[in-house]
């Protein structure tokens, strides 16, 4: 199984499971990955996603050169606007928490940019080394990077392709927290689960809010996050929210 999925208490656990090739992404764990995020937006009992890669060597290095670049060069794999593995063009409002484990190099950092909050090992790595190979980062990189750091830190990144250590990564703003390795998927968790505390429906709709106005007018993006806002104050969840407050005990959402 080269993508392992697992559900337990409201959290989807995704682990890229190709540790002899670190976790390189092949034509089939392509797809398999596509599948997992469009289950985990239909299912209503999954409130966040933790992903990360099998063994502690590696998050993921990217496309399988063996298998996924040649039939990506030879036009038997098709480049589409949307890459549902890699959240590009798909819509997913749930939180996804990036447990980074090793090296997260060329799809693996791509792959980070569709997470919201990135917990980093002490060993990893990251870069999109493609234009070393003559290739380009086709999945959300040239879109995605240059609007989450400093846009000459992300050309840095991009032009060159070297690698950044994890705390290179923090320091630009990449990643959210290094950790000790084995505190990585602990410390994923624990967000993870810290997130399962709030409201469901406020949280997906904050992190819609995010997306949708990141790149309006600003004058559209007020009429829009009034638009969440309004949505959200009307559900049976904002109403338990404040009364859980005024009775001093933790609130009981249920998505509704």
């Amino acid at each position: 199984m080269e993508i392992i999925y697992e559900k337990k208490d409201r959290i989807a656990y995704i682990t890229i499971n190709r540790p002899e090739v670190m976790n390189a992404i092949s034509p089939k764990a392509l797809d398999d990955l596509g599948r997992v995020w469009i289950d985990i937006r239909g299912d209503d009992s999954l409130w966040v996603a933790v992903v990360t890669g099998a063994g502690d060597k590696a998050f993921c290095s990217g496309a399988d050169l063996r298998e996924l670049i040649p039939e990506i060069s030879s036009g038997r794999f098709k480049l589409t606007p949307t890459m549902p593995a890699f959240l590009k063009n798909i819509q997913f409002y749930k939180p996804i928490v990036a447990a980074i484990n090793g090296f997260c190099l060329a799809g693996g950092t791509e792959l980070i940019q569709a997470t919201d909050i990135r917990i980093a090992a002490e060993h990893a790595t990251f870069s999109l080394a493609e234009p070393r190979w003559g290739l380009f980062p086709g999945g959300g990189s040239t879109v995605r990077l240059p609007r989450q750091i400093p846009y000459c830190r992300a050309m840095e990144i991009l032009l060159i392709g070297d690698r950044i250590t994890a705390q290179e990564a923090l320091q630009i703003g990449l990643i959210n927290k290094v950790v000790k390795k084995e505190e990585l998927m602990p410390t994923a968790i624990k967000v993870a689960e810290r997130i399962c505390e709030n409201g469901p429906l406020a949280v997906r709709a904050i992190k819609e809010s995010v997306q949708r106005c990141f790149e309006v007018p600003i004058d559209y993006a007020n009429i829009l996050e009034t638009y969440y806002a309004r949505e959200v104050f009307a559900t049976e969840d904002a109403k338990e929210g404040p009364r859980a407050f005024l009775e001093k005990r933790k609130p009981v959402f249920k998505g509704k």
